[in-house]
């Protein structure tokens, strides 16, 4: 025999009543016929809470009234044949009539206490129960009204009543099996003590009417039907991501529900472990899902923990003084002050000095706790060995959950690494011995971006979610949204990772989806997003959007997001650029993005700052991180002069080759902008600074390959009529190479400190000599690699390669 409990949603409105009366048809199918507890219906709790309040207030309440009586009408007016329908309506009229009488003489006194408080609310599990009673027996002759008070005894704790077992169980079996064959429809939520007041059963009161009943009689299995897929590892409101649970053990169900999780609440799972009873969380709309069991004997879990469950909102009280310290029983004074005050303490931290308790409760209950705190240490206080206890408000808890905790190393470091590394403060923790639970406080405003973060890091299995705002809508980020969009799949199949872009800024606008912009219609979004663009509007956003795993990625040449970026840091935000200005322009805010990066626990990725997409600045990374000495490196870092030099030979005029590469496109608009060396210099200079020198822009000594007069031209074709009359002297230079058995190559050197950048001719036995196209090589001699240096050899340039360096990087964040 099973026990069948449906909640509010379920019997909510006529379709999900529908649900039931099919669910119970199949039920009864295996000869044996439940026992089905229901709620209220959905809301309708609420509703009569609220017409009790505004009667004790002095107000009208009969609006609600009304709309209760309507909800009911309809329903039995929707599911009952015409002629069996009076019966329902004059029995449900004669309940509202009483309720009516009842709310009348709360509005005279002007008086709700928790007694009538009880009596009021217990309609709505009347109405319900009654109501979906006579309609099953339309389907089941057998069908039977049952109000659990009659059978349910507690004391007279009005609003939490606690359950007399041995009573109850007896009066519970007593009746079933004097209505052997019948199909009992029981009240959920609503009891009597031992005058036959109402009292009821508190917070998931008709769960704990299922669970009771079940250990009564001994039943195979109790069924909560619900509106979720069962128990999930996190709030699907807030996680996306969360996914049902199989099964969970007692443990750590309870702590789950304790914790925020609502689909089932503590006192309902004690009865039914006791016995041993599996516990099944279903859909009532899902009825396909094949549920969420909870039981003694779990199968083993590969997962390191079962769920995060979280408290919305609660407020801690922070005691502090020199008089707790040693004080034997000043806890025990706190604690049951609080309890004999209905006070419940959520969580409890203390400092090993005992000079500090932390407690969190509901914040409803602050004030009330913090003056009866005063009341209770008013010696203390007036001592000055205890400071006044303060309230810190705004707050939420969350928890992570778990059997496998207990033997699985490492839990709380990659919990705190997930925290700390999207910047959520924790302001205290618990953690109990037994190790299934631990427990922290943290902002409330921090718990949506918390919850994610954690659910990312325990659960492997799925994607880790990566949150871009891009700051550039030119070549490179036109292709990097193309390469996202083509290797999303590959990335989620082979890295386990998610790329969602959730912001873009350009100079005129800017547009932002929490959910991710479409990769495929992104242009078509910014094109219409109304949002005028504002560097430190997009910050702000950022910030003010508080995703987890966020990345700030500048795929512009523009010095104005530079000043953004020790702000980004300090948000706990990582940066990929391909932009050079800030890692080029003074030492000391080269140093400062690294130090404000490492101390926030975030990622500075730009390998596209030198070399475009190849591993140059990784490589040297890796070097240095492995010990090894930089003795020399030379590079040729620049596409444009690499293509210029590789194509200068033969008959070819260095006026022509240079007006070639412009019309390919490898050079600035003014090609002196390339040929004067700067965008090479800033390359080695972050080379060099990487390599652990100090050095300023100004350290960089830059040789010109151009004569004075095409450096002084006036304009573009001034500067090529210069060019063209300077072509002996280039034609002088190439001669002379090629009479050695050399090349031409611009070449950058970093040795003993110091940065060169100088126009050379090299033989071929010079790692250089067989360059070709545009493309750039760097060779680090090392003390490992001091007899053949380590070359790195390809394009430096285009959009294609770059793109795909800011991919790599991306991708990197976090890893």
């Amino acid at each position: 025999m099973k026990i069948l409990k449906f909640g509010g949603t379920s019997v909510g409105s006529v379709s999900s009543i529908g649900t039931v009366l099919n669910i119970l048809k199949k039920e009864s199918q295996s000869g044996t016929n439940p026992v089905v507890v229901l709620s209220a219906m959905s809301g309708v709790t609420n509703l009569l809470a609220k017409m009790a309040e505004k009667a004790s207030a002095g107000e009208s309440f009969t609006a609600e009234l009304a709309e209760l009586e309507r909800r009911h009408f309809d329903v039995v007016k929707a599911l009952m044949d015409v002629q069996a329908q009076n019966p329902v309506f004059t029995k449900l009229k004669i309940y509202f009539n009483e309720l009516e009488d009842l709310l009348q003489g709360i509005y005279s006194l002007r008086e709700l206490t928790a007694q009538t408080r009880d009596l009021v609310l217990s309609y709505g599990e009347r109405c319900s129960t009654f109501m979906i009673s006579k309609i099953a027996a339309q389907q089941f002759a057998e069908a039977m009204f049952v109000n659990a008070a009659e059978l349910i005894k507690t004391d007279s704790s009005f609003g939490h009543a606690k359950v007399d077992m041995a009573l109850t169980d007896m009066l519970i079996r007593n009746f079933y099996f004097e209505n052997t064959g019948k199909l009992l429809f029981v009240t959920g939520f609503v009891s009597s003590n031992e005058d036959d007041r109402i009292t009821t059963l508190g917070r998931g009161g008709s769960d704990y009417t299922a669970a009771i009943i079940g250990s009564a009689l001994n039943c195979s299995e109790i069924q909560i039907w619900t509106d979720v897929n069962g128990m999930m590892t996190a709030d699907p409101r807030m996680v996306k991501k969360a996914f049902s649970l199989p099964e969970l053990s007692y443990t750590e169900a309870m702590e789950l529900s304790f914790f925020g999780a609502r689909v089932i609440y503590p006192p309902t799972m004690i009865p039914a472990f006791l016995k041993k009873i599996p516990i099944v969380i279903l859909n009532t709309f899902d009825t396909e899902f094949g549920g969420t069991f909870i039981k003694h004997d779990c199968a083993a879990s590969n997962l390191p923990i079962k769920g995060i469950s979280s408290i919305n909102e609660v407020s801690i009280i922070n005691l502090e003084g020199s008089g707790m310290v040693g004080k034997a029983g000043f806890s025990g004074r706190l604690f049951s002050m609080l309890a004999r005050e209905q006070i419940s303490v959520i969580l409890i931290t203390q400092s090993s000095s005992e000079h500090s308790i932390t407690f969190a409760i509901p914040p409803a209950d602050a004030v009330k706790a913090k003056h009866l705190i005063e009341q209770e240490f008013e010696l203390e206080l007036q001592a000055k060995k205890l400071d006044k206890p303060q309230i810190e408000p705004n707050l939420s808890i969350l928890a992570i959950v778990g059997e496998n905790m207990k033997q699985t190393p490492g839990i709380s470091g990659k919990l705190f690494h997930a925290l700390g590394r999207n910047g959520i403060n924790v302001r205290a923790i618990a953690q109990g011995s037994s190790e299934y639970n631990i427990s922290v406080i943290i902002s409330k405003s921090d718990l949506a971006k918390a919850l994610n973060a954690v659910h990312d890091a325990f659960f492997e299995s799925l994607n880790k979610t990566l949150h871009v705002f891009c700051a550039g809508t030119g070549n490179i980020s036109t292709t990097l949204f193309k390469q996202l969009s083509e290797h999303a799949h590959f990335l989620e199949q082979h890295n386990g990772i998610q790329v969602k872009v959730v912001g873009i800024v350009n100079t005129r606008k800017m547009v932002f989806d929490a959910d991710g912009l479409s990769l495929d219609s992104w242009k078509d979004a910014l094109e219409a997003s109304h949002q005028e663009a504002s560097l430190e509007g997009f910050v702000a956003k950022m910030k003010e959007m508080n995703l987890p795993n966020c990345v700030f990625a500048d795929n512009t040449a523009s010095p104005k997001p530079i000043e953004y970026y020790e702000t980004i840091f300090k948000s706990n935000i990582s940066i990929v650029t391909c932009n050079k200005i800030g890692n080029s322009a003074s030492y000391e805010q080269y140093k400062t993005f690294r130090d404000t990066a490492r101390k926030h626990g975030v990622d500075f990725y730009y390998e596209t700052n030198v070399g475009a997409g190849l591993p140059i600045v990784r490589t040297l990374k890796d070097l240095m991180m492995s010990g090894d000495r930089v003795i020399k490196i030379e590079a040729i870092l620049s596409g444009t002069i690499s293509f210029i030099f590789n194509n200068f030979k033969g008959d070819a005029t260095f006026h022509d080759t240079v007006k070639i590469a412009q019309e390919k496109g490898y050079t600035e608009p003014d090609p002196r902008d390339d040929l004067r060396g700067t965008d090479f210099m800033r390359k080695m200079l972050i080379l060099a600074r990487d390599a652990g020198y100090v050095l300023e822009p100004s350290d960089v000594n830059i040789e010109s390959m151009l004569p004075q007069a095409c450096l002084d031209a006036g304009t573009v074709d001034d500067f090529y009529k210069e060019l063209n009359n300077e072509n002996e002297f280039f034609a002088d230079m190439k001669a002379k190479a090629e009479a050695e058995g050399k090349v031409l190559r611009y070449i950058g050197q970093l040795e003993n400190g110091q940065v060169s950048i100088t126009l050379q001719m090299v033989d071929e036995n010079h790692p250089f000599y067989t360059l070709s196209g545009s493309d750039n090589i760097i060779s680090f001699t090392t003390e490992r690699y001091k007899e053949r240096p380590l070359v790195v050899k390809g394009p430096g340039a285009g959009a294609e390669v770059t793109a795909a360096g800011v991919f790599a990087d991306i991708v990197n964040v976090g890893a």
